[in-house]
């Protein structure tokens, strides 16, 4: 995910939002979306409400950061 831009791979149903917001997901990015999906891409599809804990956000990020 981390480095990759947002609604980019192949296989997967992403809403016209997503595949639109057009940024590649970078620390600020994916911050912004875990804390509040539906303000950082409005219209996506995600049934996720965000994590408030900014801590808990960053610690998702750097595992996300070494993901393949």
């Amino acid at each position: 995910v981390y480095g990759r831009k947002a609604g980019s791979l192949a296989g997967y149903d992403y809403s016209p939002a997503m595949r639109a917001y057009g940024k590649a997901w970078s620390e600020a990015a994916l911050d912004a979306f875990l804390a509040s999906p539906g303000r950082t891409v409005p219209g996506t599809r995600m049934g996720f409400w965000g994590m408030r804990n900014a801590q808990d956000r960053r610690d998702l990020i750097a595992f996300l950061k070494n993901q393949p």
